[in-house]
Parts: C-alpha cells; structure tokens; sequence
C-alpha cells in the first residue's frame, strides 16, 4: 500500500498521491467559480419558450389519444372481445360522441392475454371531457363497465399527443400485424428524439409501415410509442433490415439510443372491429 509520501509507477507515468491532490485542490481552490471542476457539472441552460408538447404536436388539428392497456383474464378474453367490440362500434358510429376508434388488438408477443385500445379524440381536452360526462350518465355503458370489470385483471390508460411528423393513424386494409414499439425516455429528452425522428422517419416510409407516433401528456410521462403495421414477421424483419442500407439510418439511430431507459416490444393482432386491419 503506498504512503502518503511514496511513488507508484502505472506504465511509464510516476505518480505521487499526496502531492497530486494537493496540486489538484490548490488549483481548484484558484480557480474559484469558474474552475474547470466546476464546469464537469454544470451546463448553461437557455430558457425555453414553449412546452415540448406545443413544439412537437400537430398545431394544424387538436387531436388528443387515449391509448388503453387492459390485461384480461386467458379465460375470458373472447367473450372481453364480443362486448368491448359492440361498445366501439356503438360510440364509434354516435355522433353524440366526439370520439372514435383508431385500433384494437390482442398481444399476440409481448404480455399475453392484452387487449389494446387506441382513441382518438377529435377536439382534444373538452371533447374528452364531454365523453366522460356523458358517459356517467349512459345506462347501457355503466353495465357494460361492470359485466367487463369481472373479465379484467388489471387496466392503465395515457393521454397521447401525435408527432408533427408523424402519419396520421387511418383505417387501413388487412390482413396486417402491428407493432407497437413503446420507448421510456430519460426527462428532458423529448425534444431531442422529436428533432431525431424528424429525419429518421423518412427512411421508414417505402413500405407504407409507419402508421403512428405519440408521446405521452398524462400518464406515465416521457413516453413514446410508435406504431407499425407489417404483412408477417418475415416482413418486418427485411423491412427493418432494409432500414440499415440507407445511408443516415445508423446515424439517427446512434444518438437516440442514448435517450432511451427503456423500451418494450408488442406484436398485435387486430380484432375484428378494429378500423386498423
């Protein structure tokens, strides 16, 4: 173990501790505010003009989602589809209602026995808000809610805002899988990913997979999820492999790998009702 006073050797750089630390305290105690040990944590910050959510949603449309993630029971879960599809297509088709369906499906890889429900909200918040008070007052929905509550194990739902730039998420022809790619992002990230898949987003368009991105406003924040469609898993895995030969593709990739705590995989499959087939 070495003394205060000793020399260690590590290559061809001779060491001596003590005189090392006191060089490096009498250079930091000089230096005052502005050290260089001092800028290791500390970044100048300009202030921001705008939420994140007023600088990467569409501004031109005030659409609001609500994705719903509802774990069923295995035994359960035809009878949880046949009544939760008669519902959809009751709300979907009123007019009373300012809300439609976008797309339900069942995990088909990923948590088993889910079902998946994604809404779209045509008016944001207060077409949300005149939902909810109407549906407090919808006899048949309220035995809905209760005949569906014995069928469930357990359900979470987020409000979603869409990127700018970004597909909007229409009906569409099928057969299809879907993949719904959800990603944790660290805080203060969301601005970041926005301007990467900006640019990234072009390079996922030739096969007409890109069906939709949205990033969480209530809920578990700092969410992203990104929604694709594919004719099989043989198809997503050359269209994804595809995205490699394109020059830029790695770049994008790179730096927004950094952003992500972590992310989650669905393979799903869409019910009969599901406007996304």
């Amino acid at each position: 173990m070495a003394t205060a006073g000793s020399v260690w050797k590590t290559g061809r750089i001779l060491y001596r501790p003590s005189v090392c630390l006191q060089q490096a305290n009498r250079r930091f105690s000089e230096s005052g505010d502005k050290g260089w040990f001092r800028s290791l944590f500390v970044n100048k910050v300009e202030a921001r003009k705008d939420a994140h959510s007023n600088l990467l949603s569409k501004k031109e449309i005030s659409n609001l989602y609500k994705i719903q993630f509802h774990n069923v029971k295995p035994e359960c879960l035809d009878a949880y589809n046949s009544l939760e599809a008669e519902v959809q297509n009751r709300l979907h088709h009123d007019q009373d209602y300012p809300c439609e369906v976008v797309g339900s499906w069942n995990t088909w890889y990923g948590e088993q026995d889910q079902a998946v429900h994604l809404w779209r909200y045509r008016g944001g918040y207060p077409a949300l808000t005149e939902c909810l008070h109407k549906l407090r007052t919808d006899k048949e929905y309220l035995e809905f809610r209760k005949e569906r509550a014995k069928m469930l194990i357990s359900r979470r739902n987020q409000l979603l805002l869409e990127f700018c730039f970004w597909n909007e998420p229409l009906p569409r022809q099928g057969p299809n899988i879907y993949e719904l790619r959800t990603y944790n992002l660290k805080p203060g990230t969301m601005l970041e990913w926005g301007n990467r898949w900006a640019r990234a987003i072009k390079y996922r368009q030739e096969n007409h997979e890109a069906v939709g991105g949205f990033f969480t406003q209530i809920g578990e924040l700092y969410v992203v999820h990104h929604l694709w469609a594919y004719d099989s898993l043989q198809s997503r895995e050359e269209t994804r492999n595809s995205a490699w030969q394109k020059e830029g593709w790695d770049v994008n990739v790179y730096y927004t790998v950094p952003l992500i705590r972590n992310m989650e995989s669905r393979i799903m499959i869409p019910t009969t009702s599901s406007p996304l087939q």
